[in-house]
């Protein structure tokens, strides 16, 4: 797969802090480059604290203005927050209706979204419920939801005509089919990810920052830059083609 700026994209995700951990840098190189970009976040983000003297209501509001400041420094303006609550988020057909409308008042080429198949990484993380949630019902947004003019006549009465999106890009995938170079915008992903300053342990042996930098290190492993960032991207805009593997692996009957 090679790599494109799209000319638009919308990044939808759980939480306030979910695309600074993931994807910030491509972000920033498409705005760099000329992209118009929007953030959607589905909860409230406010479970995310320890600390016996916060309270729900304080945090959710903390990390929205932490979130937002977080899209400026990688030049994005648009974010809608949908308010669900942190750690209760439900690929509801509720939901499914609300990421439609989204997507069709924005209109973007790319929609970025987690995957929804990843239920962990390696020996030592477990993926969050709402992370595979948020890539569920946005997937199934996208395809049949957004590009269907008859899948929901009542958005047609708003004036939300379909979206042909050109292409799906997952993040926290363990397939990736692209790695994005970001080793020139890095540091913008470390600004903007440092806005999350409710989120952010910067201690010896549990470092947030480093882990940024270690993780995109690893996903440039082999390719000819420093930092990397991974995603699995599907392309409605190309000539269909069989998938490699099954392409392999099959046999030619005699």
């Amino acid at each position: 797969m090679e790599y494109w700026t799209p000319a638009s994209a919308l990044v939808i995700v759980a939480h306030p802090d979910d695309i600074e951990f993931s994807c910030a840098g491509t972000v920033a190189r498409w705005t760099r480059e000329g992209a118009r970009v929007s953030y959607a976040l589905l909860t409230n983000g406010a479970a995310g604290s320890s600390d016996p003297e916060m309270t729900r209501e304080r945090l959710a509001s903390l990390r929205e203005a932490e979130q937002r400041a977080a899209a400026k420094v990688v030049g994005v303006e648009r974010v809608d927050f949908l308010g669900y609550e942190d750690g209760l988020l439900e690929p509801t057909l509720e939901l499914r209706k609300q990421v439609v409308r989204l997507i069709r008042e924005v209109g973007p080429e790319v929609v970025v979204t987690t995957d929804p198949t990843t239920r962990w990484f390696g020996d030592s993380y477990i993926n969050h419920p709402d992370h595979r949630a948020a890539g569920e019902v946005t997937l199934a947004a996208v395809i049949p939801g957004s590009d269907t003019r008859l899948a929901y006549p009542e958005l047609l009465d708003e004036g939300l005509e379909p979206v042909k999106l050109k292409g799906v890009w997952l993040m926290m995938n363990t397939q990736p089919n692209l790695v994005v170079d970001v080793t020139e915008v890095m540091d913008k992903r470390i600004e903007s990810l440092r806005c999350h300053v409710s989120q952010l342990v910067e201690e010896p042996g549990d470092n947030d920052i480093e882990f940024v930098h270690q993780m995109a290190s690893w996903s440039a492993a082999g390719q000819p830059f420093r930092y990397g960032e991974a995603f699995k991207v599907f392309r409605f805009d190309q000539p269909w083609e069989p998938p490699r593997e099954a392409a392999e692996g099959r046999q030619v009957e005699q």
